[in-house]
C-alpha cells in the first residue's frame, strides 16, 4: 500500500472540526480509546485514530467496489442526506437518504414487491396510461407514484441486499445497523462518541454532527470508488 495514498490530512481534518466529540456526559465507554481529551466539556477525538481508521474504511470499499460488489450509502439526517443523494448519484450507487424503513434488509422480499409497484406505475405514466382516467383519478396516481417514490427511489436498481452499508450516523441508524448485522452486512460507519463503534466492521470516529465532517468522509468515499471504476471501465 502506498503511504498515505488516500491523501488524509489530519491538519484539514482538524479544520473541518472532525474531532469535536459530543458533551462528556454522553460518551460511550467503548469510545474511550480514540479520545484525545475535553475541551469546553466536549470530548476531543484523537485524529491520528481517525485517520488510520478512515484508511481502514476506504481500503475495504475500494475493494469490495473492484469485486463488483454494492455498498449502498444512509444518512438520513439533514445534515446529511442531501449529501448522500449527491455522491450516490454521482457514484452511480443505491442511497436512502429519507426516513429508514424497518424490514428494508429484513423483510427484503416485501419491500422489493413495493419496489416492482412503483417500477409499474412509472412504466405505465411514461406509456400515458393514465391519459384514460378522470382528473382526480390522475391525481391520485400521480400522489402515489411520488409518496413511492420518496420511499424507495434509491434503492430502486437494489435487485438483491446490499453487500455493505455505509452510515453517517450510528444512534440515528441504530435499527439499520441492527437489521445489517442480522443478515451479515458489512458496516462502514461515521463513529462520533456518544455509540458502541464495535457495532460497526469498519468505524471512522469523527463527528456525525458536522456538515464539513461528513461531506469531507463522504468525499474521500467519492474518490476511491470513482478512481476504481476508472480503472475498471
Amino acid at each position: 500500500m502506498k503511504k498515505n495514498e488516500f491523501k488524509i490530512d489530519i491538519d484539514e481534518m482538524m479544520s473541518l472540526g472532525l474531532h469535536f466529540g459530543h458533551k462528556i456526559s454522553k460518551c460511550h465507554p467503548k469510545m474511550k480509546p480514540y479520545i484525545l481529551g475535553v475541551r469546553s466539556n466536549i470530548h476531543i477525538i484523537d485524529l491520528e485514530k481517525t485517520k488510520e481508521k478512515l484508511e481502514e474504511a476506504l481500503r475495504f470499499i475500494q475493494k469490495i467496489i473492484s469485486e463488483q460488489k454494492t455498498i449502498l450509502l444512509i444518512g438520513t439526517k439533514i445534515i446529511s442526506k442531501n449529501l448522500v443523494k449527491e455522491i450516490a448519484l454521482e457514484c452511480n450507487l443505491p442511497y436512502i437518504s429519507e426516513r429508514w424503513l424497518g424490514g428494508t434488509f429484513t423483510n427484503f422480499e416485501t419491500i422489493s414487491k413495493r419496489i416492482k409497484y412503483l417500477k409499474d406505475l412509472e412504466k405505465k405514466e411514461k406509456e400515458g396510461f393514465f391519459e384514460k382516467y378522470t382528473k382526480k383519478e390522475k391525481q391520485q396516481f400521480k400522489k402515489e407514484l411520488e409518496r413511492l417514490r420518496k420511499k424507495f427511489e434509491g434503492i430502486k436498481n437494489l435487485e438483491k441486499l446490499p453487500d455493505a452499508i455505509f452510515i453517517c450516523d450510528m444512534e440515528k441508524g441504530a435499527t439499520v445497523i441492527k437489521e445489517a448485522r442480522k443478515k451479515e452486512i458489512k458496516i462502514v460507519a461515521i463513529a462520533d462518541t456518544n455509540v458502541d463503534l464495535t457495532l460497526a466492521d469498519y468505524p471512522i470516529p469523527a463527528s456525525d454532527d458536522g456538515i464539513s465532517s461528513v461531506k469531507y468522509i463522504l468525499e474521500k468515499i467519492k474518490e476511491v470508488i470513482l478512481r476504481v471504476k476508472k480503472k475498471s471501465a
